[in-house]
């Protein structure tokens, strides 16, 4: 009997048709995406009859988070048109994922974090990639403001989400959903920070439907936390607070484009509390063993906050078919593993013997 091999090419080579690259583009991948879509059985149900939650767990791509899709595409395109670096303002995923595709590349990388307000586990990748990080005494929105102008003035590459080839790369999550579920779902559920991935999702959408690959649009739905939610609070935050870091953002580069996804889907773009972020982040782990980064809880926060307050009642009442709603996990739990510490009880501490084990263990 003969084996075939299937070796996943990574996202641009699987959806090469799809995206604006040529045969010579040289394809600087880590093979990011085909990510799984979980299928959650609390989540589904909590929502009752006739629903299916999905959770799209894009802390499974090679940096942990679902930027590298974007920065496959990006990185390449910096390599076609001979750049010799590329730069990013961060929050921690975006500045792990430059630094390693740029590494790949033989590239250099030059990263802004707003000093004190980037998780250990993202700046660490950074770090090991040999990026050349520098924190700076703001925010995020300060430090691309930078990025921005350095960029412009200097043969660099910016690799934030303003770079259109990200969004190219981004949109391909959307792809991989319809391509398992054969068709779109009823409703996808996002973090919203920088506003890159609603964007680039919505985009990935109607590009199949415009080709007949699927049949019907989903209603996008973006969560921002309530301290960090200058798109719900219609105005920018210039000091943005909250434990989810990777949302941690008061003026987000795809602004308009997450308003666009929300409006033109029949979606929203809402809030949650980082209570309830932790409550989902604690969730997902106990109930479904899925460690995700705080930011990333969002999209389940969001849906337990629409639950409740009934936003899918109509759906159950007036739908007989199944209504699928997919939740994207944007990166792992690794990421933050100081938050996870802070989140438990440390273990207990006892006598090194059978019995003081098993009494602990209740039996």
């Amino acid at each position: 009997m003969k084996i075939t091999k299937r070796i996943w090419p990574g996202v641009i080579e699987h959806y090469r048709k799809f995206l604006p690259v040529t045969e010579k583009t040289p394809i600087i991948t880590l093979k990011e995406g085909n990510t799984p879509l979980i299928f959650s059985y609390n989540l589904s149900k909590l929502l009752g009859k006739n629903f299916e939650v999905y959770l799209k767990y894009e802390g499974l791509n090679p940096t942990c988070s679902f930027k590298d899709r974007g920065m496959t595409m990006a990185v390449s395109k910096a390599k076609e048109a001979g750049s010799l670096a590329v730069m990013c303002a961060s929050t921690g995923n975006t500045s792990a994922s430059a630094a390693a595709y740029a590494a790949r590349a033989s590239l250099d990388c030059f990263v802004l974090i707003p000093k004190g307000a980037i998780a250990l586990g993202k700046l660490s990748q950074a770090l090991i990639h040999n990026a050349k990080v520098l924190a700076v005494n703001g925010n995020f929105d300060d430090a691309l403001s930078i990025v921005r102008e350095i960029t412009k003035k200097f043969p660099i590459t910016l690799v934030n989400s303003l770079n259109p080839f990200r969004i190219e790369g981004q949109k391909t999550v959307a792809f991989e959903i319809c391509d398992v579920l054969g068709d779109a779902p009823d409703f996808q559920i996002i973090p919203v920070g920088n506003a890159g991935n609603i964007t680039a999702s919505w985009k990935g959408y109607k590009e199949y439907k415009k080709l007949g690959i699927i049949k019907k649009l989903p209603k996008m739905l973006g969560f921002q936390a309530a301290g960090s939610a200058p798109i719900v609070k219609n105005k920018i935050i210039k000091n943005p607070q909250t434990i989810a870091t990777a949302i941690r953002i008061g003026n987000p580069a795809s602004w308009k484009g997450a308003v666009m996804a929300g409006d033109e889907s029949g979606g929203l773009i809402d809030m949650v509390t980082d209570k309830e972020i932790i409550n989902a982040y604690k969730f997902l782990a106990s109930k479904e063993g899925v460690f995700v980064e705080p930011a990333s809880a969002a999209s389940v926060a969001g849906l337990i906050k629409l639950a409740k307050s009934g936003y899918f009642t109509h759906y159950t009442l007036n739908i007989k078919q199944t209504v699928r709603i997919v939740c994207i996990l944007t990166g792992h739990g690794l990421k933050d593993p100081d938050r996870a510490i802070k989140s438990v009880k440390a273990p207990r501490v006892i006598a090194a013997n059978t019995r003081a084990v098993l009494k602990e263990m209740g039996y």
